[in-house]
């Protein structure tokens, strides 16, 4: 064997020398440290939904050689939260093995550690094989697969009998093919495609998709018809991710891990774990026009039928893909202007009309500066989609590899996928006193994605399509800090700001007329400071509530699990439609801090911490609670707060807040329920006008509590216990209480200065 380790002492190759077959998948023998914090039972007990909840990973790693010659030795030393670990990695002369000694000096409390070997190997069933030194495990393996392969037949149904199918034979695209044909079908699934009103990932679209669209398969021109018998197993591939299970690594996070410094994301990967498990059905539910993969016995009959497309449902490598399915990287962009060098592009205009194409690409390093530059780009033929997303892939201004200035500028686009300004991967886009407008789906106005780097001073954007945040990220990240303007989405499913990056706003318009105002998934943070916030989201029957603001994880692979921050100091926020914060199947961190906040009359909620139904494939149901943790800071607050037993909530009341509105527990999506909890802090300024009786575990109240009509509020224990006796016809029940108030855990809020960019001279 051949392994190569990295400097994080990571296998990220294993290859056997006799037939050159690489064994990695991704970086071995990584370590994943998890919450563990059992909703049930303390001892023994993993939650399914552990994965949802990875907390950190190894730092300050060192690799150091101890051995080489007949046996190669690598010590490898890291740090994980507060544990120490050693571990020695072993690769003997003539072997076909890696051999790993670890000891963990371990110091964690309620925390889950394990190494994840994701390995490029996928059987579907196994055969005890004796191996030779010789390599002949591996032709085995190969000839198994072969005859797996020939007992299985895929095709399209071309009719449905009494007791037969008819099919049109087919074989599997490549899978270059298959991403190229499927590009245009496959959802976006960032936030604004799960919200309410996405179109890209709803059960109605997907059932609007042709059989064209959806086939991966190259059809023979032969037709065959098998006998279904009643001892035939029919069962429909499920387009649900599988549930409580981390995306892949990779590309974005595909798997919830954080791709290695400087590493491009790698498309393409399917969430890890085990393939969803498919759903029963029987030979009438068959449609003409379905993709079948049909495997049979000696006679031609039947033995199982699994309908749905034969790329589904495999492990890493063969399954859906997350979100986005087979797309990849672009090996290459298509761009009407390139630069590649240092240049200046002065009172002139820039045309794109091609298919994916984009209108000015910055690459190789160039450093390149648009002045006064009307950039136009349209196309009827762009697919958008992931590729546009992702990669950038028929944006306006692509910063690939390499600085953009732009300022005193007009970008239009009219083209599906065309955002105006894209920062990508080691690109920077840095653009002032300029006019964004797109009009088709997928097109944000400024957009990060890969990890890229986009400041804005004083833009004026506003965008028409579905999933076209005015300011938008995606799948990999970035940085984001916008300073003055005006932002305006209008369609379904464009929120003013969709977050998979860090994000700072300031003294800024942020208008959502079709959407939430803002979406946050995962692992990412949204600060705003002194911006006017507004959205109008519609009600839709597929969502539990509607909400303004949303923190949440889809599990979708478009961030790393993790916790969602938002922050905000100073302007207003202004609900057209539902309730305000909504937070479930994440940890999040929310603080306020002297913000103006109006909402209707009939706003269901201020602030809902909950699990969820799942039918937007946000977790496990009944184990997809929030983990939110609250801060109020001179700020005045109206609305009931929502908790449920899946969930935990710190809620804290500072510096003369005030709450009008009560706690309610409500257990509709909570499963069976968990130990999750409600913990109040009000501090000797602050106030709660309770408007309704409420149930919360713990509540420390130095300040005021009283209804609408001043009157005291009784607060009892759950055992009936009287903490304080009121005269108002409201009551707390609390499972403990004390009249003072620990606001140590409370959160600061940070300042514009920590995230305020220099403008650069050439703008």
């Amino acid at each position: 064997m051949i392994a190569k380790i990295n400097r994080k002492g990571e296998v990220t190759s294993f290859v056997l020398k006799e037939s050159g077959r690489e064994f990695a998948a991704e970086p071995m023998n990584r370590f994943h440290l998890y919450k563990d914090v059992a909703r049930l039972f303390d001892a023994w007990d993993i939650d399914s939904n552990y994965q949802e909840q990875e907390v950190t990973a190894a730092e300050g790693v060192t690799v150091t050689k101890v051995a080489d010659g007949l046996e190669g030795v690598l010590k490898v030393t890291g740090k994980i939260s507060e544990s120490t670990y050693t571990q020695y990695i072993r690769l003997a002369a003539e072997s076909r093995r890696v051999k790993f000694e670890t000891e963990v000096d371990w110091r964690e409390l309620h925390r889950l550690l394990k190494v994840g070997f994701p390995v490029n190997v996928y059987a579907e069933n196994t055969e005890t094989v004796e191996t030779a030194e010789d390599g002949t495990e591996e032709a085995a393996e190969t000839e198994d697969k072969e005859k797996k392969e020939e007992n299985v037949t895929l095709g399209e149904v071309k009719a449905v009998g009494d007791g037969s199918i008819t099919i049109a034979v087919g074989t599997r695209k490549e899978k270059s093919e298959e991403a190229e044909e499927t590009s245009e079908e496959t959802s976006e699934e960032t936030s604004e495609e799960t919200s309410e009103e996405t179109s890209e990932e709803t059960s109605e679209e997907t059932s609007e998709k042709t059989s064209e669209e959806e086939s991966s398969l190259e059809l023979t021109g032969e037709e065959l018809t098998i006998t279904v018998t009643d001892d035939t197993v029919i069962t429909k591939n499920s387009m649900q991710k599988p549930e409580g299970k981390e995306p892949a690594d990779g590309e974005t996070p595909a798997d919830g891990e954080t791709p290695a410094e400087g590493e491009t994301p790698t498309e393409g990967e399917a969430p890890q774990g085990e393939p969803p498990a498919g759903e029963t059905i029987t030979l009438s539910d068959i449609q003409e026009g379905d993709t079948v993969s049909v495997t049979m016995d000696e006679d031609g009959n039947a033995l199982t039928i699994t309908v749905g497309d034969p790329g589904m449902g495999g492990g890493p490598g063969g399954g859906q893909g997350g979100p986005g399915g087979m797309t990849e990287t672009p090996e290459e962009y298509a761009a009407a202007n390139e630069y590649t060098e240092d240049t200046t592009v002065e009172n002139t205009s820039l045309e794109s009309a091609g298919t994916d194409e984009n209108a000015a690409l910055i690459s190789e390093g160039a450093n390149a500066v648009f002045d006064g530059v009307e950039i136009t780009r349209t196309s009827s033929e762009s697919k958008g989609g992931d590729a546009s997303s992702f990669y950038g892939v028929g944006a306006a201004l692509l910063a690939e590899d390499g600085t953009a200035l732009v300022k005193n500028s007009t970008i239009t686009t009219d083209a599906a996928g065309g955002a105006g300004l894209f920062a990508y991967g080691n690109g920077t886009v840095y653009a002032a006193d300029s006019t964004i407008k797109t009009s088709q789906d997928t097109s944000g106005g400024i957009h990060a994605a890969g990890g890229g780097t986009l400041y804005a001073w004083n833009l004026d954007v506003e965008t028409e399509g579905e999933s076209s945040a005015a300011i938008r990220s995606d799948r990999g990240g970035g940085t984001m800090v916008v300073d003055s303007g005006k932002y305006v989405s209008n369609g379904v499913g464009s929120p003013a700001v969709y977050c998979t990056a860090d994000i700072a706003v300031n003294n800024a318009e942020l208008t959502a007329n079709g959407s939430e105002a803002v979406c946050i998934e995962g692992l990412n943070s949204l600060h705003l400071y002194n911006t006017n916030l507004t959205g109008n989201m519609s009600d839709d029957e597929q969502n539990d509530t509607t909400w303004t603001v949303i923190l949440y994880q889809s599990m979708s692979g478009d961030s790393e699990v993790g916790n969602s921050t938002f922050q905000m100091e100073g302007g207003s926020i202004t609900s057209q439609n539902g309730g305000l914060f909504y937070t479930t199947n994440t940890e999040s961190t929310i603080a306020l801090k002297d913000v103006d906040i109006s909402s209707g009359d009939d706003s269901e909620f201020f602030l809902q911490c909950t699990g969820n139904n799942n039918q937007r494939g946000w977790g496990t149901a009944g184990d997809n609670g929030a983990d939110c943790h609250f801060t109020a800071q001179s700020q005045e607050m109206k609305g009931n707060v929502i908790w449920d037993s899946i969930s935990d909530l710190d809620f804290y009341m500072t510096e003369g807040s005030s709450l009008t509105g009560a706690f309610v527990q409500d257990e509709t999506y909570a499963g069976e329920g968990g130990e999750g909890y409600c913990n109040v802090y009000v501090s000797k300024d602050s106030t709660w006008t309770v408007t309704g009786d409420s149930k919360i575990t713990s509540l420390s109240s130095e300040g005021t509590i009283v209804d609408t009509d001043g009157k005291t509020v009784t607060i009892k224990g759950e055992d009936g216990t009287v903490y304080v006796e009121g005269d108002s016809a409201y009551t707390i029940t609390t499972g403990s209480y004390q009249d003072s108030a620990d606001l140590s855990g409370s959160t600061a809020m940070d300042a514009w200065s920590d995230y305020e960019a220099e403008r650069p001279a050439e703008l």
